[in-house]
C-alpha cells in the first residue's frame, strides 16, 4: 500500500536546494538544468560577449561526431529552452542504441524580473530563471557516443535547433573553427610549380 511517508525519502532526494553564502536560494530538481551552488543570488544583466580576441575555443566538436553551432548573432539561452531542445534531440536519436547528447553550454546566470507597472526603486526584482550568454560561433549541442548516420544526426539537430532562437549550422569533425562570422580555413599546402627556363639557340657566327 502506497503512503506519503514511504515516498518521503525519495522526494527529499529528488529536491536539492541551491544554496548561497547567506542562506538557501530556491530549489533545484534533478530534471532541471541549474547550478548546485552560487555565490551571489542576483547578478547584473550584462551583455553577450563578442569574440574579438582571436580565441576559437568552443567552436569545434569535442565529444561527439556531429553538432550545431551558432551562425547568427549571439543570444541569451534560458534553462527551459536548453532542456526542451535536449529532450527533442534525445527523442529523435532514441532509435540508435547508445547514442548520447552533449550540452556544451550551461545556464549559471540568475535572471531577476520585476512585475509590470511597478514603481521605481525598492531593490532588484525577484529571481525568475537561469540563463547563459553565448556568443557567435559556439557549439551548443553534440551528438555521438556510438557510430550514428549523418542523416539521423542532421535531422535530430535540426529539430532541436527549431526550439532555440537565432540561426545555426551543422558541423562535423572536419569543420574548421569559427571566429565570430569568419571561418578559419587551414592553409593550403600546395607546392608552387617550378620555374620554367628557356634556352636560347646559339647565334650563328
Amino acid at each position: 500500500m502506497f503512503s506519503f511517508f514511504s515516498a518521503l525519502p525519495r522526494i527529499r532526494q529528488a529536491i536539492a536546494p541551491v544554496s548561497v553564502t547567506d542562506g538557501t536560494f530556491g530549489a533545484r530538481f534533478r530534471h532541471q538544468i541549474a547550478p548546485r551552488k552560487v555565490k551571489y543570488a542576483k547578478r547584473q544583466k550584462g551583455r553577450i560577449p563578442i569574440p574579438t580576441g582571436g580565441s576559437t575555443r568552443g567552436t569545434t566538436l569535442a565529444y561527439g561526431d556531429y553538432g550545431i553551432r551558432i551562425k547568427g548573432q549571439g543570444v541569451r539561452f534560458t534553462a527551459k529552452q536548453l532542456s526542451t531542445a535536449e529532450e527533442v534531440i534525445k527523442r529523435a536519436i532514441k532509435v540508435v542504441k547508445g547514442a548520447k547528447v552533449y550540452l556544451r553550454v550551461f545556464p549559471d546566470i540568475p535572471v531577476c524580473i520585476k512585475g509590470n507597472e511597478t514603481r521605481m526603486g525598492k531593490g532588484k526584482g525577484t529571481f525568475e530563471f537561469w540563463a547563459t550568454r553565448v556568443p557567435t560561433g559556439r557549439v551548443i549541442f553534440e551528438v555521438g557516443g556510438v557510430p550514428i548516420r549523418e542523416e539521423i544526426a542532421r535531422e535530430a539537430l535540426r529539430l532541436g535547433a527549431a526550439k532555440l532562437p537565432t540561426t545555426y549550422e551543422f558541423v562535423t569533425r572536419k569543420s574548421p573553427p569559427r571566429l565570430g562570422n569568419m571561418l578559419l580555413e587551414p592553409p593550403s599546402l600546395s607546392i608552387p610549380p617550378a620555374p620554367v627556363t628557356t634556352l636560347e639557340p646559339a647565334q650563328a657566327s
